[in-house]
């Protein structure tokens, strides 16, 4: 594996996010065994975590995608979250599988499951790959974490700056004069 130009470290390899997303169906498919759940992508940063997760779930599995966040182009949080893209999905008395890249803040998290519990759902948790528990401004559940991580700025399987990175199959350190 190559590393880009622009990582100062790898903190996941492909192998290890593997695990990762391996360990959480696991649990997932403990919880949930004989029932239905609908898993909402939040685009764009969870779509390579969210394909390989549900890849791994062995219960009937509805997909939707939604778009929210609290950044503009910046690396800090603007503590307003615009939803640009909503489910297509009734999800009145279903079970509901938020899944998410990273939880930061809490805010956007925090803000879709109240949004699914308004909206009807039986049962509503979270998946997210990384949570950063050092940025956390609002309190939100999340029931399955890949990883904590410290406060670094991060890319690669999904995670971006700027819409560049998402490409990359490992997680990596972003060198401070790139984003700076």
């Amino acid at each position: 594996m190559e590393m880009h130009k622009d990582i100062e470290s790898i903190m996941f390899t492909k192998q290890e996010i593997d695990m990762m997303v391996h360990n959480m169906a696991f649990k997932i498919n403990e919880e949930f065994e004989g029932e239905e759940l609908i898993a909402i992508c939040v685009l764009k940063g969870s779509i390579m975590f969210s394909a390989d997760l549900i890849r791994c779930l062995a219960m009937n599995v509805k997909i939707d995608f939604m778009q929210a966040s609290s950044y503009g182009s910046g690396t800090e949080s603007s503590g307003v979250i615009n939803i640009k893209k909503d489910i297509d999905s009734d999800v009145s008395g279903k079970n509901v599988l938020i899944i998410e890249d990273i939880v930061d803040s809490g805010r956007t998290l925090s803000l879709l499951k109240e949004e699914m519990k308004s909206r009807g759902a039986k049962n509503v948790k979270i998946a997210a790959l990384l949570s950063k528990p050092a940025r956390r401004v609002v309190d939100v559940e999340v029931e399955y974490i890949g990883s904590e991580i410290p406060d670094e700025f991060v890319v690669g399987y999904g995670l971006d700056m700027d819409e560049k990175y998402r490409q990359m199959d490992y997680i990596g350190i972003l060198k401070p004069e790139v984003y700076m």
